[in-house]
């Protein structure tokens, strides 16, 4: 299909150093691969049983090195229908990594078609390139990649592809969190949501917005105590049970948002853009969605192409969030249509 054909990043070349977070997935998202096993129900032992199939492509995988030396595979993780991989590019290359993703595509479809009982020792070189040809690649052609940049972002990506087993294990044994529930009204406004929907029956709620003249004031004239009686205030109300709403935007509402969600307590986060069909809240926010301390909302369907959030957004959002703070929410107006 069209929208699965290879495309080539375009403005970035991408063949100096640098370190990058690859997904490729199964079109079908058929366990083509591997097995997720849940000992004792325990999300915290699952783990991904490989099938053939998985085994010989993670045996590809690790072995790029050999036909790229300047390639080292930091991290791998094989799931049952897709498989991740941060590799770090030590040096530059003379091809880019799209193009060292396209020859690992390309070995991922011969493996997949030998890998079928269709396909034995009896058979010769010119039947075997002919039914490579016809056999339908393991993996879609549009593959994700994200180079990474930030000051501590590898080792959340590390933490995160070593734990996908143990999330895709406690999705399954507590669906009800992780499914995106649509059409949810609050208060005349239509909401999507993934998390704990009880959240909206609390008896007090709290927003959570750094104002800029805090900011500007303590930056420009070393006066930081009102921003920072502002942020211990928030924290105080979550431990009193004060349930937080916020979109979390600036780095200082950020900051806010990592205590909560340290120390554990209700949130209600409003975000920019919807939920996709796989979508799956990352880190820490996982574990608050499976605790049942966290809900996930946003007034608008998903844009996979959406990169950044507006102005205008932002504004909406925070106003969205005092309005579920200041107002009086009726259980019996909460809806999902």
């Amino acid at each position: 299909m069209s929208e699965n054909k290879w495309h080539w990043q375009t403005g970035r070349i991408w063949r100096g150093v640098g370190i990058y977070h690859v997904t490729m997935v199964v079109p079908s998202r058929m366990p083509l691969l591997g097995d997720l096993i849940i000992p004792n129900n325990d999300p915290e032992q699952a783990y991904v049983a490989r099938k053939e199939l998985g085994d010989r492509l993670v045996d590809e995988l690790v072995h790029i090195h050999t036909y790229y030396p300047e390639i080292l595979i930091l991290q791998y993780c094989l799931m049952p229908d897709h498989i991740h991989a941060i590799i770090h590019v030590r040096h530059p290359m003379k091809k880019s990594i799209n193009e060292v993703l396209r020859g690992f595509w390309q070995g991922a479809k011969k493996i997949s078609r030998l890998s079928s009982s269709s396909v034995s020792s009896e058979l010769n070189s010119d039947q075997i390139n002919e039914d490579y040809l016809k056999a339908n690649p393991i993996f879609t052609e549009k593959p994700f990649i994200r180079p990474m940049s930030r000051r501590g972002q590898l080792q959340s990506m590390i933490r995160y592809v070593q734990m996908n087993p143990q999330r895709l294990a406690t999705k399954r044994l507590k669906p009800g969190y992780f499914y995106v529930q649509e059409n949810v009204e609050i208060g005349g406004r239509i909401y999507s949501a993934i998390g704990n929907i009880k959240l909206l029956h609390a008896e007090k709620y709290c927003p959570v917005h750094v104002r800029s003249v805090w900011v500007k004031d303590a930056e420009q004239n070393g006066n930081v105590q009102p921003l920072k009686d502002y942020k211990n205030s928030c924290v105080i109300a979550a431990r009193e049970g004060t349930v937080m709403v916020s979109p979390f935007i600036s780095e200082h509402e950020k900051a806010v948002l990592d205590v909560l969600l340290k120390e554990k307590h209700a949130i209600i986060y409003i975000v920019d853009n919807g939920f996709g069909q796989y979508f799956k809240p990352s880190n820490a926010l996982f574990d608050a969605v499976a605790d049942g301390r966290l809900l996930i909302l946003s007034p608008w369907p998903y844009d996979p192409k959406k990169k950044r959030v507006t102005r205008a957004e932002c504004i909406a959002m925070n106003t969205m969030a005092e309005e579920i703070a200041t107002s009086s929410i009726d259980p019996d107006s909460i809806r999902n249509n």
